[in-house]
Parts: C-alpha cells; structure tokens; sequence
C-alpha cells in the first residue's frame, strides 16, 4: 500500500489467544508491517499469551489485556489508531471496536459451520488455508501472503541448549504434546502411549502444569520406553525452543 502523504498508519491488531492461534496471525502482522508504507503495527493480546509475541520484532507494540475491559479501552484510545483489524471476533474485540469507533476490520470466524463439522461431520468450510482467511481482512491495504510462513521469535534467554537435556535426548528426539484447550483437540493417554511405543527415537512430554498428570500416565503406560515430562517444567517460549530443536 503507497502512502503518498508519508504519514504514520497506526494499526490495532486484536488476537487474545490462543498460542496457536495468535501464531496463525503472525503473517499479517509481519505483512502489514513490510509490506504497508510507515504501518506501525501494535496487538493486543491476554497477558498469559503475551510471551508468544514478546520478542516479534514486526509489532511496535503490545498491548496486554489483564481482565477488565474498561482499562484496556482507556488504554487503546489514547493510541488514536487509523484502523483495527480485528482477527480474534469474539464480544471483547467487538466491544472494543464500538467503544474506539475506528474503521475496522473482522475476520469471518465461520463459527455454525464448524458446529457442523464437529456435530454431524458435515464439511462446508471453504477449502482456503486459515493464514489466507486472515489475510483476507487486510486486503484493503494491497497485502498480499508473501510465502514466509509463520513466525516465531524465542528470546536469547529462553533458547535451552543440549547440554541441559538428559544425556539419551542429546542426538534427538521427537516431542509430542500433551494437552489442548478442547478435549476433542487432543489423543487420549493410550492413545499417545501407542504411538510412543512405535516410536524408533526418544520421546518428549510437552504441555503445561495442568498436564503433569496425564503425562506421568502416559510414560506409565509405556514402560522400557525413553520418555522425558517436561509438562509445567518450562514457560511457553522454552517449550517453543523444545519444538524448534526436535527431529
């Protein structure tokens, strides 16, 4: 997008949770920065999420919301935005979209037809990749996907070096996730164990304190098999440098 005028083009992007999700706008974010002239890009995020977006050098500013609405609102005013692009569209972001009554942007969230999906297996989701369906609300400005993938940006300080790992971990291993926000989103304990003991490298547990438990039932459901729970043991971004070094 040209801006003649070389003014600055204050962008409010809105994407609460969750790490996936909020990791799925990353191509916007990084697109609207490099790709709109003078775009200065500020998100909005839950403070429990805000470690996933800390260190991305694409966004000039985070915003963390911490519960009450009303501080959040006062807070963003003061911004003066040009325009929101509002990729979470739930009550909040509309809240907050009415209260700053800036030209906004909304993604389609497409919420009955994933009821169908999950109720009766009734496909009707368009066959467009989630990045796209995102990108899809900037298209006013001339952005385009420009091919770069996801981002995902670990601090210096939480980069885990091998040296660290127990010594069968150092020449590989595959991590599998423990945990999800939805029952349906994630394989049960025997399930997982199955798979681990099919499994030809070491394994690691990743998820957070709420999954411990359900970790420590797995390795016990597979015995004799080399199984590290890592589970509430490292912060989000720590987890992210697990996933980035695995086979």
């Amino acid at each position: 997008m040209n801006n003649p005028g070389g003014n600055t083009v204050r962008f409010l992007v809105i994407r609460m949770s969750s790490i996936g999700d909020i990791v799925l706008t990353t191509p916007v974010i990084r697109s609207l920065k490099q790709q709109v002239e003078y775009a200065q890009v500020h998100f909005l995020v839950k403070e429990a999420f805000y470690p996933v977006v800390r260190a991305n050098p694409y966004i000039d500013r985070i915003h963390i919301f911490r519960g009450h609405l009303g501080d959040t609102i006062r807070e963003l005013r003061k911004e003066q935005f040009d325009y929101i692009i509002d990729l979470h569209h739930n009550i909040r972001s509309s809240l907050i979209k009415t209260r700053l009554r800036i030209m906004h942007f909304s993604f389609r969230k497409l919420n009955f037809r994933k009821w169908l999906l999950v109720r009766f297996k009734m496909n009707t989701l368009p066959q467009i990749h989630i990045v796209d369906r995102y990108l899809e609300t900037v298209r006013l400005f001339d952005v385009e996907n420009d091919g770069k993938g996801l981002d995902y940006f670990i601090p210096p300080e939480d980069e885990i070096g091998r040296s660290v790992f127990p010594e069968p971990f150092r020449m590989g291993y595959v991590l599998m996730v423990t945990g999800a926000a939805h029952a349906t989103k994630t394989l049960t304990a025997e399930q997982m164990a199955e798979i681990i003991r099919r499994m030809n490298l070491p394994v690691v547990l990743a998820g957070g304190p709420a999954e411990k438990e359900e970790a420590k039932l797995i390795q016990s459901l597979c015995p004799g098999e080399v199984v590290w729970n890592t589970c509430g043991e490292f912060n989000i971004n720590r987890s992210a440098s697990l996933v980035r070094q695995s086979s």
